[in-house]
This record gives structure tokens, C-alpha cells and sequence, in this order.
């Protein structure tokens, strides 16, 4: 399969479509990977999640799922992941922290490209390191999806593109394993239309969709640890007062970015330098164009006032009001 979209290919919008897909693509894994193991880039996010619940239809334990903690992730991301996958699925997980690794890499890295670049290199060596330690593993399987191919390379000549993607743009030349990718041609309403036929929880399939980089491209600028700890502070608070008004089934895509400038403000009658809090939230169906959802003023001071008192380090809160086009969805 190529990275190109055939114009005859029917839109999965249908359980009977999304099965058809599934059972081509169990047969196209079966015949691709034979009797060898297959690592699997597992972030929990549904793209990954669905790629796994189809590999494992296709292969069962030949499948090994690796999760890696890049400090990256959203507030107790992880935990949740090794819980849903080790005690729900009972996959075949490996679970590996490697915060210090690619925050250390990271150190004084400001372009948003180079960033991007540094973190899918590192996960594809941290995927190196665990084949290591296994017999049979040629295969990286990844949940790339088309936006990401469509994001991350040139789609006319003289026109740069847009962002490139860890699993895309990111990927080193002297990769050593093939790649599985059942669902790149595949846009984001298709994905959770074939988890849904997957079986996958309604929860899972749903579930607030997350960046490969993670917080790394939500943390804008050179990343440091405080700033990306308010950050994910913020984040939580963001996602804890949307489920309780009821927008998180409603929204899309909802989270906050935090650039590295400081601005003056006041606390405890003195002077205090803060960083602002930026609120983004979206609708889409295909990831290539996005609405901005209108957020109630009531909710948005609840959101400014926690966050503002209960996050240490930023002192203002905004509304990124920009469509896509002409801002993509992240910041970086």
C-alpha cells in the first residue's frame, strides 16, 4: 500500500464498510508478517489503540506493544494506558520511562521542526533498544493516519509543508525495521468507525486525541521542566472542568499551550511574572479543516480562576480563536 490515497476509495462511515476494511487488513498483516513479532508504538491515543486491537485480531502475542513515557504526556497518561491495555486487552505491553532521555535531548531545542524531529528519532531508538531484547522483531508497527502523511510532505511543487509528523516526517533514513501502518489512508472519523467495529470501549474509540510529541509541541519554544509541569497542570484543569459542563463529548480536540514569554502581573499585592495559559478547542471530522467551539463565559472564568490559583506560574489566560485554516489545529 502506498502513501497515496486511491479517488476510488470509499468513505468508511459504516459498521458493514468498517468491517470489510478490517478483514482486508487482517489478511494483508497476516500475509505481511508471517510467523515474525511486531513492536507496536503504543501511545493509548485511539489511532494506536485501534492499530493494536487489529494486530492483535491479526497476530495475537506476536504482537509486543511498547509505551513510552517521553515526560511528554498529559497528566497520569500513563498510568492509564498500562491499566486500560495490561488489565483490559491483556496486551503484550512494555512499559518504559524515558523522561530524562528525551527531555535531555530536548534541552535549549526552540524550533518546532527540530523538536518534532528529535523526539521521533528517539522513540524510534528506544523501539531499537527493546527489539534488542526480543527474537523475531522486524516490524514497527505505527498509528499513522493520513492527515499525517498529507501534513508532512510536499503536496505541490514549491509549497513547504505544513508540519512534519513523528511518525512521518520524523522517521530517520537508516530505520531498521519495516513498518506496519493498517490504517494510513485512513482520516480520523474513519479510525473511530473501525474501532467501534473493533469492539474497542466507546470511551477509547472517543478518546481526546494527542499528539505523538505530546506536550512537547503544546510547550512552546525551548521546553523546561517547570513550564511543561504548569503545563500539564493546566491541562488537567482544562479537561476536569469540561467533562463537568458536559463539552468534552461535545469538543473535538480541547487543550493549552504555553509559550515561552513571561508577562507582569499581580499576587499577594507583589508584583508576579507569569506565563500565559492559551485555550484552544475545535471541531473537525478529518483533521484537515477545524470550527472553533464557543465555550461559555461562565466556564471559561471557572477555568481562568483555577487555573490562575492553582497552577504555579501562570498568571493570565487566553482563547486562541483561529480556524483551520488559517492555524493548524497545534500550535507547533
Amino acid at each position: 500500500m502506498n502513501n497515496v490515497r486511491p479517488e476510488s476509495m470509499a468513505r468508511i462511515t459504516t459498521p458493514e464498510l468498517a468491517k470489510a476494511f478490517i478483514d482486508e487488513q487482517v489478511k494483508e498483516i497476516r500475509e505481511q508478517v508471517g510467523s515474525d513479532k511486531v513492536l507496536l508504538a503504543l501511545s493509548g491515543g485511539v489511532d494506536s489503540s485501534v492499530v493494536a486491537a487489529l494486530l492483535i485480531k491479526a497476530i495475537g502475542k506476536q504482537l509486543v506493544c511498547v509505551h513510552v513515557n517521553h515526560g511528554l504526556m498529559r497528566k497520569d497518561e500513563s498510568e492509564n494506558v498500562i491499566k486500560i491495555f495490561s488489565e483490559g486487552l491483556d496486551a503484550n505491553l512494555v512499559y518504559v520511562d524515558a523522561t530524562d532521555r528525551f527531555l535531555d535531548l530536548l534541552a535549549g531545542v526552540s524550533d518546532p521542526e527540530k523538536k518534532r524531529k528529535i523526539i521521533g528519532a528517539e522513540f524510534i531508538n528506544v523501539f531499537a533498544d527493546e527489539a534488542r531484547k526480543l527474537d523475531d522483531v522486524k516490524y514497527l508497527a505505527q498509528g499513522t493516519i493520513y492527515p499525517d502523511i498529507l501534513e508532512s510532505i510536499k503536496q505541490a511543487e514549491g509549497k513547504k509543508a505544513v508540519k512534519s509528523h513523528h511518525n512521518v516526517g520524523g522517521l530517520p533514513e537508516d530505520l531498521k525495521f519495516s513498518l506496519v501502518e493498517p490504517i494510513k489512508l485512513l482520516y480520523k472519523d474513519e479510525v473511530r468507525v473501525v474501532g467501534e467495529a473493533l469492539g474497542l470501549p466507546h470511551a477509547m474509540v472517543y478518546r481526546q486525541p494527542f499528539p505523538g510529541p505530546g506536550l512537547g509541541v503544546r510547550c512552546l519554544g525551548a521546553i523546561t521542566r517547570d513550564r511543561l509541569a504548569a503545563l500539564r497542570e493546566a491541562d488537567a484543569i482544562l479537561r476536569d472542568e469540561f467533562d463537568k459542563c458536559g463539552l468534552a463529548e461535545k469538543v473535538w480536540q480541547y487543550f493549552v499551550v504555553i509559550p515561552d514569554i513571561k508577562s507582569v502581573g499581580v499576587k499577594d499585592e507583589s508584583r508576579y511574572e507569569g506565563w500565559p495559559a492559551i485555550i484552544r478547542a475545535v471541531n473537525t471530522k478529518d483533521a484537515m479543516s477545524a470550527t472553533i467551539e464557543e465555550i461559555p463565559y461562565s466556564v471559561l472564568h471557572k477555568i481562568t480562576a483555577r487555573i490562575t490559583t492553582e497552577v504555579d506560574g501562570i498568571n493570565r489566560v487566553l482563547m486562541d480563536l483561529t480556524p483551520k485554516p488559517v492555524g493548524t489545529i497545534e500550535w507547533e
